[in-house]
C-alpha cells in the first residue's frame, strides 16, 4: 500500500494493493476526521477534560467539511463523547439526516499532563517532576500506550465499516489516535516525531475497504484554507506566549 500527496491541496490518495480473497466484493469507505479548532485561550493540554468546545473558527471548519461531504453516500456518523468531537460531527450528520453514534473508542489518548500547559519553549522538559513521565517515548511513558490506541481505534473502524457496508461513514476523533491507527495500517513504527503528523485540524484520513480488508488509505484537508499556518502538518513550532500547547501529546 502506498500513497502520494498533492502539496498544493494537502490531499493524498492511497493506491490499492493486492486485495486477496475477502469473501465480500463490496467497497466501504470510512473517513476518520479530526475535530475543528478548540477555544483554549489559556493553552491548556485539555486531553479528555470536559468543557472544551469548538472556537468560532472550529465551527467554520466543521461546516466546511460538512459541505464537502454533503453529496457523499454517508450512512453512519460517529464521534467520541468529548464536546469538540460531538460539535464537529453535527454538521457532518445533519445533511444526511443522521444521528451521531457516540463511540468512546474514538477518545483522545490518555495523558498524565492533562490539565497543564505544556508547550514549546516553556521549559516543561527541564522540570525534574516531569522527567519520570518522559523516559520512554516508544510506549509512550506519558500516557496511553500506542498499542492500546491501535486496538480501540481499529475496533471503531471495523464497527463503522460494518454499519456502513457498501456505503460511507465518518468518525470524528482526535489527532494522536488517528495518526497512530494510520501508522499501524500503513505498517510504520508507532513512535514518531509529532511535528510530522499528517493530521491537520478538520482533516480526513480515509480508509477504503474491499469486504473486510483495508485496501487503501487517503488523506485530505477540505478546510485547509481556514487552518492557521503554524498548525499545518510540517509547520515550525511557535514559541512563547500564545503558542499551541502540548502538540507532542495529542490534541
Amino acid at each position: 500500500m502506498s500513497e502520494s500527496t498533492d502539496k498544493n491541496t494537502g490531499t493524498s490518495t492511497g493506491s490499492t494493493g493486492s486485495t486477496g480473497s475477502t469473501g465480500n466484493g463490496d467497497l466501504t469507505v470510512v473517513h476518520l476526521m479530526r475535530h475543528g479548532e478548540v477555544h483554549n485561550p489559556e493553552g491548556v493540554l485539555y486531553g479528555r477534560l470536559p468543557g472544551y468546545q469548538l472556537s468560532e473558527l472550529g465551527r467554520r471548519m466543521a461546516d466546511r467539511v460538512g459541505e464537502h461531504l454533503a453529496s457523499r453516500d454517508i450512512v453512519h456518523v460517529g464521534a467520541s463523547s468529548l464536546e469538540r468531537a460531538q460539535e464537529t460531527a453535527q454538521p457532518i450528520a445533519k445533511p444526511h439526516g443522521l444521528d451521531i453514534a457516540t463511540d468512546d473508542r474514538l477518545l483522545e489518548a490518555e495523558n498524565v499532563f492533562q490539565g497543564k500547559t505544556f508547550g514549546v519553549g516553556d521549559g516543561a522538559l527541564r522540570r525534574p517532576e516531569n522527567w519520570k513521565h518522559l523516559v520512554n517515548p516508544f510506549k509512550p511513558s506519558w500516557g496511553e500506550p500506542y498499542v492500546e490506541q491501535v486496538v480501540r481505534m481499529m475496533g471503531a473502524l471495523d464497527a463503522a465499516k460494518d454499519a456502513a457496508r457498501g456505503h460511507e461513514a465518518v468518525l470524528v476523533s482526535h489527532q494522536l489516535p488517528i495518526w497512530i491507527v494510520r501508522s499501524y495500517v500503513e505498517k510504520r513504527r508507532l513512535w514518531h516525531d509529532p511535528r510530522k503528523r499528517q493530521c491537520t485540524l478538520a482533516s480526513l484520513t480515509t480508509f477504503t475497504y474491499l469486504g473486510d480488508k483495508i485496501v487503501s488509505v487517503g488523506y485530505s484537508e477540505p478546510a485547509r484554507d481556514l487552518v492557521p499556518a503554524h498548525l499545518l502538518a510540517g509547520a515550525k513550532p511557535v514559541k512563547g506566549k500564545g503558542a499551541p500547547q502540548g502538540k507532542a501529546f495529542g490534541a
